[in-house]
This record gives structure tokens, C-alpha cells and sequence, in this order.
């Protein structure tokens, strides 16, 4: 997981991924924090920290993860509203936030952690805040990235509105992203199990995230940047990721 944290670190500004992730994702949170001038936002796995950077588009974000590898190079980046802390028991107050977020942290988690980490994100919001939540979809496209980013599942829009919504929320929107690079997404991933999926140390992060040439980097963050403008408006059947908002009732549930 260091090694994939490391090689995320020099990539998530430039590569076309991380672009067209934040270009999916700010509409989402723009709708959440809508009404809400200064609105607190946590990001829950927050890892080095960089979507701290747009996230503080829409209020005051802060970050919290349990990797001591993640919070050195965030810091080390200039960012210091970052905290050490487990997903499955955020130090933080109840109700002390409008929006808090799970960027590919979820997929990760044992099954009891997942559930548990929902309801910690359910406590941290106040009464109508939202949770913004993105996970590693479909079974079909699992490969070597799989196993550098531990991923012990990967999502259906049901099994993700299931788990969510088993913690007390009340999901508004659910769709795939990044449906544009599904086909070559799933030969690439189709081979490399057929082949066999590497072992963790043999599955090279700085190969897998490295920035793909100025050309072919510009031509696919267009593509994705135009996914993005489409998913405004329609909801996408696949991808390889999945988009969850949903919002934390006004009315306690008994």
C-alpha cells in the first residue's frame, strides 16, 4: 500500500484518472454543500490528502487516515488540516460536519470495517448532511490494480445502495463513472487474470499510475472530462467506479 501511495502522490495532479475523478465528483459535492456557506467537509481514507485541494472549493475540508506513509507526504505537500485515524473510528465529534467523503477507501475494508465505517459516517454528519462515497465496481474488471490497492470487493450500484442505505441513509443518486475506458479497462484486466494476477511486490504502482505521454494523457482526460459533462445529466449503467450521494435524514430513524 506504500508503494501504491507513493506512486499516487507524483501522479494525482497530472494523470488523466484523477483528472476526470474530480471532474465526476465536484458536481456531487457542489450539490451537497449547496445552502451551506462554510460548510465543514471530511474526507474520510483521505491518504496524502490532495483532494483536500478541491474539496476546499466547497467549504473547509479536512482529511483523516490510519497510513503514517499517506500523512508524511500530504504534509510534506503543504497540506496541514490532515489527522491520523481509523475509518472505523473517526476521532471526530457527532455531528460536527455538512459533508463527509470516502474516496476509494471502502473496497478495501473487511466486511465488518465497511458497516462500520458507514455508521461512523453517518455520526460524524449533521442531521441532512451528505456522505459522497466512491468505490472499485464491477467484478469483471479486477486485475493487477486489485491487488496493489487491496481490494477485497469490488461494487454492484445494488450491493453499494444495500450497504449504504443499511446505515441509516437515504441514497439520491448511484451511477458508474468512467464507462468511456470500460472496453480497454476490461481486455487489459480479462488478460491479467487469464495470465495471473501479480503478487502485491510484483505488481509495480509507478508502472500502473505512472502518467501515460503528454499526448496520449491530453486525448483521455478529454475524453473523460467529456464523460463528465454527460454524467451531469444521466446516470452511466458501468464503469469502473461507482458515484454515491446520499443524505443523512433530518428526523432521527428508531
Amino acid at each position: 500500500m506504500d508503494q501504491l501511495l507513493q506512486a499516487t502522490a507524483r501522479a494525482e495532479a497530472r494523470h488523466f484518472w484523477f483528472r476526470g475523478f474530480r471532474a465526476f465528483l465536484a458536481p456531487f459535492a457542489r450539490r451537497a454543500v449547496s445552502g451551506r456557506p462554510n460548510a465543514a467537509i471530511l474526507d474520510c481514507g483521505c491518504g496524502t490528502g490532495a483532494n483536500l485541494a478541491w474539496l476546499s472549493r466547497f467549504g473547509r475540508a479536512t482529511g483523516f487516515d490510519l497510513s503514517e506513509t499517506g500523512l508524511r507526504l500530504g504534509r510534506a505537500a503543504g497540506r496541514p488540516r490532515l489527522v491520523r485515524g481509523s475509518v472505523a473510528a473517526a476521532p471526530f465529534r457527532d455531528a460536527s460536519f455538512d459533508l463527509v467523503t470516502s474516496f476509494d477507501v471502502l473496497y478495501s475494508l473487511p466486511e465488518a470495517d465497511e458497516r462500520t465505517a458507514l455508521v461512523e459516517m453517518y455520526r460524524l454528519l449533521r442531521p441532512g448532511g451528505y456522505a459522497l462515497i466512491n468505490v472499485a465496481a464491477m467484478e469483471s474488471l479486477r486485475g493487477d490494480h486489485s491487488v496493489l490497492s487491496r481490494e477485497l470487493r469490488r461494487y454492484s450500484a445494488r450491493l453499494l445502495r444495500s450497504r449504504v442505505a443499511q446505515a441509516g441513509f437515504d441514497v439520491e443518486r448511484i451511477t458508474y463513472a468512467f464507462a468511456s475506458l470500460y472496453l480497454p479497462m476490461w481486455l487489459l484486466r480479462a488478460w491479467q487474470r487469464r495470465r495471473g494476477l501479480r503478487r502485491e511486490h510484483e505488481a509495480g504502482a509507478q508502472h500502473d499510475i505512472a502518467v501515460p505521454p503528454a499526448p496520449i494523457n491530453a486525448l483521455l482526460t478529454a475524453v473523460v472530462q467529456l464523460e463528465a459533462a454527460w454524467l451531469r445529466r444521466v446516470d452511466l449503467p458501468f464503469g469502473s467506479s461507482l458515484i454515491c450521494l446520499a443524505r443523512k435524514p433530518l428526523a432521527h430513524r428508531s
